[in-house]
């Protein structure tokens, strides 16, 4: 593997010192770049995109290409992880990603296994070990997954959902059984991160999209749980270094604290949390990624700019803060206000690090 020139992301992510603020976006490789709409239309569909690894790869590092990000994240999707498990993906125009076969039965948990990463999901470690060559080590690679609860909650409601009827039924009615199900997938998970790491991931994100739809008392047996439980089993070390964890509940701001006890090495923030806040809560028990409101991005670059200071001036002096939206990136955004967002940061954070 070639030796890393840039590591500023794992520095912060461990708050080490740093000399700037290191920033990427979530995903950043994705449609308001019209070099990935036209990748994009190359595969053929999104599914053809995520299991082809050389368009994986090209879409990983087109942002790279065009702005000064100071990480890579991986080119998948969440719900890899249940389509291995046999249940049908496929993607619906303008409707979002569907299950033909939704798990709603203890018969239908009992049938589901913990897909193996090398078979069920091979295109998904060929893309991480050919983004790794092909990064020459330019940046850090970033791998991911969804969330035990969040995989759950596509599982069972069979697509997105605005309601949660389906699983927040299961949860109350047969809570042993939506536990046995959270088990299941937490291991899934486990055993697919600790495989990009084995690939080359040289850090890892927890994406729990929907723990924030949850109470206090759910979110810790439901959601929290089981990223803990995912936290205490991923091989932290690799290729003679830490591999970070980043663990993202959208909507989460409320329990850090808990968060940041499971032992993770960060926390993403969204934008409901004023980050000074965060880190006087958290402390130095974990470093803190965000936070700026995706739509700034939809503001004049001057805005943006300032907009930048003020998250910055927000988080204060010293290491542990790596700079990020709130949530992914919109599609519709021009991509040179994404270009002034990730260079506002880089000429505005020096101060914050002497």
């Amino acid at each position: 593997m070639s030796e890393l020139k840039n590591d500023r992301f794992l520095r912060a992510l461990l708050r080490e010192p740093v000399d700037v603020t290191p920033v990427w976006m979530m995903r950043q490789a994705g449609r308001y770049l019209p070099e990935y709409r036209a990748t994009r239309a190359r595969a053929g569909s999104f599914m053809d995109l995520c299991t082809n690894p050389e368009l994986a790869c090209e879409v990983t590092l087109q942002p790279l290409e065009r702005f000064p990000l100071d990480a890579a994240i991986l080119f998948s999707d969440i719900l890899t992880i249940p389509d291995a498990m046999g249940l049908g993906l496929y993607f619906s125009e303008g409707e979002g990603p569907r299950f033909e076969r939704p798990v709603r039965t203890a018969a239908d948990v009992a049938a589901l296994g913990v897909p193996d990463p090398e078979s069920n999901l091979r295109y998904v470690m060929d893309a991480v070990r050919l983004i790794r060559r092909e990064l020459h080590g330019r940046v850090p690679l970033i791998g991911f997954s969804g969330s035990p609860w969040t995989l759950a909650t596509y599982m069972v409601e069979g697509s997105s959902s605005k309601e949660y009827s389906k699983i927040k039924g299961m949860m109350f009615d047969q809570p042993a059984l939506l536990h046995k199900l959270l088990d299941t997938t937490a291991r899934s998970v486990t055993t697919y991160l600790n495989a990009q790491i084995a690939a080359g991931a040289q850090a890892v994100m927890v994406f729990d999209t929907w723990g924030g739809v949850l109470t206090p008392r759910d979110y810790r047996e439901f959601s929290l749980r089981y990223m803990e439980q995912i936290v205490h089993g991923l091989q932290r070390e690799s290729e003679g270094r830490r591999v970070p964890v980043i663990l993202f509940t959208k909507g989460g701001g409320a329990w850090l604290e808990a968060m940041a006890d499971t032992g993770c090495d960060a926390l993403g923030v969204d934008w409901t949390t004023d980050l000074s806040d965060a880190r006087a809560r958290v402390g130095d028990r974990a470093a803190l990624q965000g936070n700026m409101d995706p739509c700034v991005l939809y503001a004049s670059p001057e805005r943006i700019r300032a907009e930048v200071a003020t998250i910055l001036a927000s988080y204060g002096h010293g290491s542990g803060h790596v700079f990020n939206l709130g949530h992914g990136i919109h599609q519709h955004v021009d991509p040179e206000h994404a270009r002034a967002f990730v260079e506002a940061v880089h000429e505005l954070s020096p101060q914050y690090h002497k």
